[in-house]
């Protein structure tokens, strides 16, 4: 039987690579490196591209990062991750199947892996295992996505760009195809973003009510029930503004303000 997994490396740093590379190397049984990557971008076209078993992948990356890259992914392999991050992560992710290599990159450790991808061959359950490990994965990705540090949002405004603080938003609503930001002083502006990647990227403060709308809960004044389980959100901006939250998403109003 054919113990050899296809493998990828990603990171974006050539020593790093190349030190993993020698330590694969004397595990050339085990591990077929058929590629390499030096950002999230060229990984994700190598990974759809060559289909590998197995990829080596640092998170901190440009372009695209390591968490970036695997949503976007239609396929997936098994993961091991390479880069250094806090220890509480660590044990999160091996918990739930996912080796977590932590750099520098000892080669006792990677025998420990070696000897986890082989118990994973042997096992005659490969596939309800990888739906499992996918699904493990892609749940401690969200956990663990670092959020971006915001503070603003820029918006084009005639010929300028203005940079709007988060305090001063009330509200983003999407119309259409587009997405609006309103400030406490009845302002509105379009931005650049989409509803899901603004909730991806904003303070845990701002809460997503309905399909289009995200709320600035420090600028709630008001919470009245509605029908159906929903909830209408009376904010304090100068328009007095009402949101009225959608029925999947009113356990987000009950969370936030402890209902």
């Amino acid at each position: 039987m054919n113990t050899s997994f296809k493998t990828l490396l990603i990171d974006d740093e050539p020593l790093a690579r190349a030190r993993l590379r020698r330590l694969l190397n004397k595990f050339e049984a085990t591990f077929e490196i058929i590629g390499e990557a030096a950002n999230g971008a060229e990984g994700l076209t190598l990974v759809e591209e060559l289909q590998p078993d197995v990829i080596f992948l640092d998170i901190e990356m440009p372009l695209m990062n390591g968490f970036e890259m695997l949503s976007q992914l239609t396929f997936m392999p098994m993961v091991i991750f390479a880069t250094a991050y806090d220890q509480y992560a660590i044990r999160a992710f091996e918990e739930n199947s996912i080796d977590y290599l932590l750099k520098p990159i000892e080669n006792d450790r990677l025998e420990k892996t070696v000897e986890k991808l082989r118990k994973r061959m042997a096992s005659h359950q490969e596939e309800t295992t990888q739906n499992t490990f996918n699904s493990s994965l892609l749940q401690i990705i969200e956990q663990f996505k670092p959020k971006k540090d915001l503070h603003t949002i820029s918006v084009k405004f005639a010929d300028k760009i203005l940079l709007i603080p988060l305090d001063e938003i009330s509200y983003f609503e999407a119309e259409d195809k587009y997405v609006f930001l309103a400030t406490k002083e009845g302002q509105k502006y379009l931005t650049s973003y989409t509803v899901a990647t603004l909730e991806e990227k904003l303070p845990d403060h701002f809460t997503r009510v309905s399909r289009s709308a995200i709320l600035n809960s420090r600028h709630v004044r008001e919470i009245q029930k509605h029908f159906d389980g929903k909830f209408i959100l009376v904010l304090n901006d100068k328009k007095g503004s009402k949101i009225t939250s959608g029925q999947s998403f009113a356990e987000n109003v009950r969370r936030l303000f402890e209902l």
